[in-house]
């Protein structure tokens, strides 16, 4: 079930840092771009260079996955296919689609006071050419994307929302997350931080509750009008 206004005022009173997912309640990465057409670049690149896609390679569609797959097969290849795909994510974000209500969030957050950290599994340095681009890059006080050449800092990890509030000086308590996979579910919860779900697609809403999101809502200008309360 959607959170209710007063829900979602109540869940942001005492918040002072957003942390805030990239890809989902920012913008649609590979919208433009698609994901399965990335995974097969990454792919294309492996085998230009000689080497053999590992096992599974061929049927993944999802190229944070694929970074997954191959870091474990084939750790020697990790920072390459790390750089790789941040190349192309890059590429992706400029013809990313905007999520309706994101931009409204960063705006809402500075005008409350509020410190905004995306957190993603994301590239950093695609984040920050969205961003840039966008003219959204005042909003945020840091971005966090995987660490290069280690997949394992992805979440469910908590360790880039541990890195946003060690950046900021700021404790879970005074913190939230704002994601739309279970995986920001998991990880706000290993770092102590609760976390709204972004339920952007069907079935959602199911995944985002059972993982345990503090509440759930279907729309970004939901929570930009509670930040603003």
């Amino acid at each position: 079930m959607t959170a209710t206004p007063q829900q979602l005022a109540d869940v942001l009173r005492p918040v002072k840092h957003v942390l805030l997912d990239f890809d989902g309640p920012v913008c649609s990465v590979f919208a433009g771009l698609p994901a399965p057409g990335v995974a097969r670049r990454l792919r294309e690149g492996l085998l230009a260079t000689g080497e053999k896609a590992p096992a599974g390679a061929e049927e993944e569609s999802d190229p944070l996955a694929l970074l997954r797959l191959v870091s474990e097969a084939r750790p020697d290849l990790t920072d390459s296919t790390d750089a790789a795909l941040a190349a192309l994510e890059t590429e992706a974000v400029r013809v990313a689609h905007p999520t309706p209500g994101g931009e409204s969030v960063l705006r809402a957050s500075a005008r409350s006071g509020r410190l905004v950290s995306v957190v993603s599994n994301n590239a950093g340095a695609a984040i920050e050419t969205y961003l840039a681009e966008h003219g959204l890059g005042d909003y945020v006080v840091g971005v966090f994307g995987r660490s290069p050449g280690d997949p394992s800092s992805m979440k469910p990890n908590p360790r880039l929302l541990l890195e946003a509030m060690k950046a900021a000086g700021t404790g879970p308590e005074h913190c939230i997350f704002i994601g739309d996979a279970a995986r920001d579910v998991e990880a706000g919860e290993a770092a102590g931080v609760p976390t709204i779900g972004y339920a952007n697609k069907p079935g959602k809403d199911v995944k985002l509750a059972g993982a345990g999101a503090v509440v759930i809502v279907d729309s970004m200008e939901l929570i930009a009008d509670a930040l603003a309360r």
